[in-house]
């Protein structure tokens, strides 16, 4: 205890006494001596004391009126009394306990009790400083915190939007494929819940933020939006050329997306739209693009897109074919486990398919 930093008045009506109390602290405390409450007031106007040792039988002023001067007035009511009474009297310690006395000491007293009793409420005036620091310094963490959270959350919510409307702009390029963007989100969504229901690759899910992962979604084809609207929209089969074209949706994203994370901060949501986009069109027999990468080595965000993807593209109707029945589109993603999609996903898919129309 650095016991230079307290200060103390000391307030007794015997000159005697005062000098004795003084002399004994003088050393290791500021004190501020009063023979008065006048004395010990003015003192006040000055001083914001660390404790008060206050007799009484104060002249002009009893020390149950002073104490309760103190307890009413904010600026000081914190600040610990002992009283210095002459005789121990029980009533008349309850009464001063119930004012807010801290502690009484008795004349004439000892020079180690005096001390003992002083360092005993330093001792507790210190701790309660440093609770109410620690508890103001959460306070500004939490306060720091809720607004860090609320600027973060507005920041993500605005790039959130920004990159729905970058999605739809992209789908709006290709006619064939109005709605795509919303419904293989919801396939997502759904297989999601009945993975985690399940506990299918909870390790990993337990990793991502799951709205982040939702909106990452909605970009799965980025790329398309270099691909020329005649390629986008032909209305027959593309030629070998023309899918070589096409798979390049794949692989352009890389540098759009990099430049959006080179100059924008914590948007966790981009590393699954790098991952979703980049390998949506992998297969699990490796036999995809554009790495050609097998089983678990591909993303399980791409893994879950390709699946999701495919259901949809099998169900729309496109100018090269008709739009497969639900039932006949479960079916040909059921045959293509192990094939083109992770079996333990088509399981999912399975069971989500059973459970929701669509």
């Amino acid at each position: 205890m650095e016991r230079s930093k307290y200060s103390i008045i000391l307030a007794v009506n015997n000159m005697a006494i005062l000098d004795y109390g003084r002399e004994i602290l003088k050393t290791s405390y500021d004190v501020y001596p009063a023979l008065s409450a006048v004395k010990f007031f003015e003192i006040l106007k000055h001083v914001i004391p660390d404790l008060i040792l206050l007799d009484v039988e104060m002249p002009d002023m009893s020390g149950n009126e002073i104490i309760k001067k103190l307890k009413s007035d904010v600026r000081l009511s914190e600040i610990p009394v002992v009283f210095i009474a002459v005789n121990r009297d029980e009533n008349s310690e309850k009464k001063g306990f119930d004012l807010g006395a801290a502690d009484y000491i008795y004349k004439p007293f000892s020079a180690p009790l005096l001390t003992k009793t002083v360092e005993t409420q330093l001792k507790i005036v210190q701790k309660t400083k440093d609770l109410m620091a620690i508890q103001t310094a959460l306070k500004n963490y939490e306060s720091n915190l809720e607004k860090m959270v609320l600027n973060k959350t507005k920041e993500v919510i605005s790039l959130h939007a920004v990159l729905t409307a970058v999605a739809e702009l992209i789908e709006s390029r290709d006619k064939y494929t109005s709605g795509h963007v919303s419904r293989t989100r919801l396939y997502l969504k759904a297989m999601i819940e009945e993975m985690l229901r399940k506990e299918i690759y909870k390790e990993e899910i337990s990793k991502w933020n799951l709205d982040y992962f939702l909106t990452s979604s909605q970009l799965h084809d980025l790329g398309k939006i270099i691909i020329p609207e005649q390629i986008l929209n032909k209305p027959s089969k593309l030629t070998s050329e023309e899918f070589g074209i096409m798979k390049k949706h794949v692989s352009v994203r890389v540098s759009t997306i990099e430049k959006i994370l080179n100059n924008t901060y914590g948007h966790g949501f981009l590393h699954h739209v790098v991952l979703i986009t980049e390998t949506h069109h992998e297969k699990w027999d490796g036999s995809g693009y554009p790495a050609g990468l097998k089983g678990n080595d591909i993303p399980l965000e791409g893994r879950l897109m390709a699946i999701s993807d495919s259901y949809d593209a099998l169900i729309s109707e496109r100018p090269y074919k008709k739009a497969f029945s639900r039932i006949e589109a479960k079916k040909i993603i059921e045959n293509n486990a192990g094939i083109q999609f992770d079996p333990q996903l088509v399981n999912v898919f399975r069971s989500v398919t059973d459970n929701h129309e669509f």
